[in-house]
């Protein structure tokens, strides 16, 4: 049996008239002897709401309780779109994840899977149902609910593709493919017909918000064909899959701007060793994603240590820090929520100093300060104040995409 996975975000579900187009969108690609199993967002900003009446009944809830309350939100809108199936005359039944064996480890909040048992949606399927299972949330050894974070339901799909064995996993969003940089914010940006695991990994750790990066490794992982498209258009969209499988390599594919971060020092560190492994180890310990990392130059035998952090994040890592602070008898802390990271990205870039030379003459000619630096084998990052970020954007989507049209393969844009 050819297994289809096509995975609906929040927004595509957000009105009963939108859960309505995407039951007939099913329905209409659903072909004989075929397997389809659609992976379900909560409903618009279901999740944003559900998270601050948590809040306001308590100011720090738990972990477990709001892993709960926001599994919730899912279970209504694979409900609804079961219902708006079976009105349309076809089989379907909907499945939680505990219901399809999604098993996590035992972190709330941000759960990883660990196994993904397939025997019931097999059993589904083969009785010629559609599958509409919910995305973001899973079950741990003690049968308690978990989430998987912001971005969860990607996760899912990808999973779930990969568990099954499915030919293609489609993600459909509410924009039409992935683009150089974010067309809200830069006018001349464009559609890429297809990318690499490595550069949307990149694209989507660094801001951009197509897809979840955890999805994209296990995609990479598992060698799950994804493309990207609208639930609102019938537009060819974008495929992620291997470099190998590519019409040509893109020596910069895109621009992205990531807002949601902030940065924190921890000040005159004592020189020694062990020390960053203290540091890192106990952000580790929570779980805490960290990016860019500088250790400034030794001076009087201590060193400043400055890093990135989401900015969700940013509360608990203050408290750490604090603690870690004291324990190492460093200076203190401090912090700023006030910036943005853009970036670059692109698999062979080849001369790096070169591209790093013009995205820093970028940014020189907007007066843009650059603040951190890191890089990768496909990537350069740059941490500037929070109201550079728009003209950031577009002088360096400019630079590298429209003036320096030397640096992309025509080939691969649609």
């Amino acid at each position: 049996m050819e297994i289809i996975i096509k995975k609906f975000g929040g927004s595509s579900v957000g009105s009963v008239d939108r859960i309505k187009k995407v039951a007939r969108m099913i329905v209409s690609s659903k072909k004989k002897n075929q397997g389809l199993v659609v992976v379900v967002s909560a409903m618009g900003d279901t999740t944003d709401r559900l998270i601050d009446m948590a809040y306001k009944v308590n100011p720090y809830p738990d972990a477990r309780e709001l892993d709960m309350l926001l599994s919730t939100g899912e279970q209504v809108s694979i409900s609804l779109l079961a219902m708006a199936i079976l009105n349309l005359g076809n089989s379907v039944v909907s499945l939680t994840g505990p219901q399809v064996g999604i098993y996590t480890d035992k972190i709330h909040k941000r759960a990883r899977i660990v196994e993904v048992k397939t025997t019931r949606i097999m059993k589904e399927l083969h009785k010629n149902k559609i599958v509409i299972v919910a995305g973001f949330q899973g079950v741990n050894q003690n049968n308690d609910i978990t989430t998987l974070g912001r971005g969860g339901s990607d996760t899912t799909a990808v999973a779930l593709a990969a568990a099954l064995n499915a030919k293609k996993c489609e993600i459909y969003t509410d924009v039409d493919g992935v683009y150089s940089g974010d067309p809200r914010m830069i006018e001349n940006a464009y559609k890429l017909k297809e990318i690499s695991y490595d550069e949307m990994l990149e694209m989507a750790s660094l801001g951009a918000k197509v897809l979840h990066p955890r999805a994209v490794e296990l995609a990479k992982q598992y060698n799950v064909k994804l493309e990207v498209k609208s639930s609102f258009s019938d537009e060819r969209g974008t495929e992620v899959k291997g470099v190998d499988e590519m019409e040509g390599v893109l020596r910069v594919s895109g621009v992205t701007c990531d807002k949601k971060i902030a940065k924190i020092a921890i000040l005159k560190v004592p020189d020694k060793p062990g020390v960053a492994y203290k540091v890192f180890n106990n952000l580790s310990k929570a779980n805490i994603y960290v990016d860019m990392i500088i250790q400034s130059i030794r001076h009087d035998n201590v060193n400043d240590i400055s890093f990135t952090v989401p900015e969700d994040d940013l509360d608990e890592t203050i408290a750490i820090m604090e603690k870690t602070a004291d324990e190492l008898g460093a200076e203190g802390i401090v912090y700023d929520k006030h910036v943005a990271k853009v970036s670059i990205i692109g698999a062979g870039m080849g001369n790096k100093s070169r591209v790093a030379m013009k995205m820093f003459q970028a940014l020189a000619e907007e007066g843009i300060n650059i603040q951190m630096i890191s890089t990768s084998e496909i990537k350069i990052s740059c941490l500037i104040d929070l109201n550079s970020a728009e003209k950031a954007m577009k002088a360096i989507h400019n630079k590298f995409l429209v003036n320096g049209i030397e640096i992309v393969k025509k080939q691969s844009v649609v």
